[in-house]
């Protein structure tokens, strides 16, 4: 069946919209009738040079072209998942199994976990994988918040899985990001190349909460803190929602004094709050094990029965445990 990944908005001039009025809307980082379709009439409203009938115009014109916000069967909505949905492996069949077929497109997923515990080697072996799905498959964006990529990792992983490391390492955009502040003006840039230079089928951000922490320290910035952690995951919703791409991001652990009072056997939580919580659509925990073992949890999902598998990190990237 073919797909239409996404509409850019440049087709709606065909139904009349002004070519500068669309440049303008381009330009506040809404590049696809989707994302337009998300956003607010507030929002659409205070990008300069758009009156609020040009609004009413342009949405008028967007309605007719997708189905964002309209009714639908159920029925209807699993044949659209079935078709659009793409599942990028993990590299482990176990861990692949846990989460129905991989990491799955237009979904936010969260994967947390102290140091050492193979976060990033996940990060690094889903560079290749998001690469080998055929013709399903496409380019990634790494958001280096620490500064852990590697491109010379990506070589026996690309090996492992029959793909030229050249090509693999060509079809990966990296950009390193040492503020909070660059992670979600990043974003804006990210959309147009996305749409520009496609197909784009993963975003990953290594991790999202690393710069989040020295940037806002202490109870007083706290509140903007979360105002504006919420503000990056709803565009990171929307972003994977109109452009069909799965966006993995990886978050820190902190103690949390109250887990030895309920004998918890891992008192450490995901930083973030609540406000990462119920943004993420789907929450793995990832802890070490004995020797190279690791485990892997499904904490949250909307379809995904809670349970846990053992992986292993070797030099080809995420692979079965074999005890």
């Amino acid at each position: 069946m073919d797909i239409e990944e996404f509409i850019c908005i440049d087709r709606l001039e065909e139904l009349g919209i002004n070519k500068l009025d669309l440049k303008k809307v381009k330009e506040s980082g809404l590049h696809t009738v989707e994302s337009l379709l998300m956003e607010t009439k507030k929002g659409l409203s205070n990008i300069k040079g758009l009156s609020d009938a040009k609004v009413d115009k342009i949405l008028e014109a967007a309605k007719k072209t997708s189905n964002v916000g309209q009714f639908s069967t159920g029925k209807e909505m699993q044949l659209r998942r079935e078709a659009e949905i793409v599942h990028i492996s993990t590299g482990c069949t176990a861990f692949d199994d846990l989460l129905g077929g991989g990491f799955e497109t237009k979904a936010l997923t969260e994967i947390y976990g102290e140091f050492r515990c193979g976060k990033t080697q996940l990060c690094h072996t889903l560079c290749v994988t998001a690469q080998a799905v055929g013709e399903r498959g496409g380019k990634v964006i790494y958001l280096d918040c620490e500064g852990t990529f590697r491109p010379d990792r990506i070589k026996p992983i690309a090996e492992r899985f029959g793909l030229d490391a050249d090509s693999v390492l060509e079809n990966i955009t990296h950009a390193r990001l040492p503020t909070f502040e660059s992670q979600l003006e990043i974003l804006v840039d990210a959309a147009a190349l996305m749409v520009e230079s496609g197909p784009y089928r993963l975003m990953i951000i290594d991790s999202i909460s690393c710069n989040m922490r020295t940037d806002y320290s202490g109870r007083g910035e706290l509140a903007e803190r979360q105002q504006k952690l919420g503000i990056m995951l709803s565009r990171l919703r929307k972003l994977a929602e109109s452009l069909n791409i799965s966006i993995v991001y990886t978050n820190q652990v902190m103690s949390d004094p109250s887990g030895g009072l309920t004998f918890v056997t891992d008192p450490k939580k995901a930083v973030g709050g609540h406000v990462m919580a119920h943004a993420s659509t789907i929450r793995i925990s990832i802890r070490k094990g004995k020797a190279e073992q690791r485990l892997a949890k499904i904490v949250q999902s909307p379809n995904l029965a809670e349970n846990e598998v053992s992986f292993a990190i070797s030099n080809d990237g995420i692979v079965d445990y074999k005890d």
